[in-house]
């Protein structure tokens, strides 16, 4: 993006939250940019609403360091930061077919959701769930696909097996827990006190209070073990999976300041050569086919998008520092 004082006379310009440099939240201003056009794959939304994901937080600080090989070494390649978004469709490239002018959906660009208009790839996006607002459409494509991808196709999770989701407070794993339920499997979730009651609300068969109890010291064993807290070693979790589990790892804590989760990856894969159990790391992809799959969720009443705050864009910044501080209870959504 351009800055405004940079904008050739006649552009069209828009309001959104840039990153000049790493850093923390301190680091974003709001500014009026150029409008970003679609190439002939994308489409132009017209953005409604957008959420803040961990990655969000990751990609400001460039940490892990390795990070910046892929966007940019001394400061951001993507100024306008964000991800999620719900809106409504403006303009489509020439080799989009599949999506209208004027229909309202959601999902993940790759960079600048936090703005009035993002141009985004039309495989990241599909038709935004019947029935929900622009700010609880934008709320679940990051954590409900995390949640998705993580459980269904790295998990292998089927109905009738048992499955331990730490972390289940926040968005991805408020999502877990749902997403757990509608595939049939008995939910054993691990949050905080305060937490308990809305976890146990969303389905969790059991829940287990971490400042009370180390839920890796039980007696019981789980098919699937599926960390988004990243508190607990691959020893202590292999304790608690049955032979032939599999441990799924979202990349939560990252590791070190320079290649985050990478070598807990390799040791992982290493462990797997000889462990009776699979431990395998999550990467997650946004695609259409997923997108509409969690729109089926949501009409059939199984899941639905859990907020704990809604604010301005111009906010946006007290927002990416109450989803870095950790402890989230649901998503955090930007009104545009």
């Amino acid at each position: 993006m351009t800055e405004l004082s940079k904008v050739r006379a006649g552009t069209p310009t828009m309001t959104a939250v840039i990153a000049p440099r790493y850093g923390d939240s301190a680091a974003l201003r709001v500014e009026r940019v150029e409008r970003p056009a679609p190439t002939a794959r994308e489409v132009l939304v017209r953005v409604r609403a957008a959420a803040v994901c961990k990655g969000d937080v990751h990609l400001l600080a460039g940490k892990p360091y390795v990070l910046r090989l892929g966007f940019g070494l001394r400061k951001p390649r993507h100024r306008v930061i964000g991800h999620d978004f719900a809106g409504e469709v403006v303009a489509a490239g020439a080799e989009v077919t599949d999506v209208r002018v004027g229909e309202s959906v959601y999902g993940a660009a790759i960079s600048g959701s936090f703005a009035e208009y993002v141009a985004v790839r039309a495989d990241r996006l599909a038709p935004a769930p019947a029935g929900l607002r622009f700010e609880e459409s934008a709320a679940l494509p990051d954590s409900a696909l995390t949640a998705l991808q993580g459980l269904r196709d790295v998990g292998g999770l089927r109905a009738g097996q048992s499955v331990l989701i730490n972390g289940a407070s926040g968005g991805v794993g408020s999502a877990a827990v749902q997403i757990a339920k509608a595939l049939g499997a008995h939910v054993t979730a691990v949050c905080s006190t305060r937490h308990i009651d809305r976890v146990r609300a969303l389905g969790a068969d059991i829940v287990i209070d971490y400042t009370t109890e180390d839920f890796t010291a039980r007696s019981d064993r789980y098919d699937v073990g599926f960390d988004l807290a990243g508190n607990h070693t691959l020893a202590q979790w292999r304790r608690i999976l049955t032979d032939g589990g599999t441990f799924v790892s979202s990349g939560a804590g990252f590791g070190g300041d320079w290649f985050g989760p990478i070598p807990g990856i390799g040791k992982a894969l290493a462990i797997n050569l000889f462990a009776k159990q699979n431990l395998r790391a999550l990467f997650m992809s946004p695609t259409r086919p997923d997108l509409e799959y969690l729109a089926d969720l949501v009409a059939q009443g199984k899941l639905r998008p859990v907020i704990e705050s809604e604010r301005p864009l111009a906010e946006a910044a007290g927002a990416v520092a109450h989803v870095a501080e950790g402890h989230a209870a649901g998503k955090s959504v930007l009104t545009i």
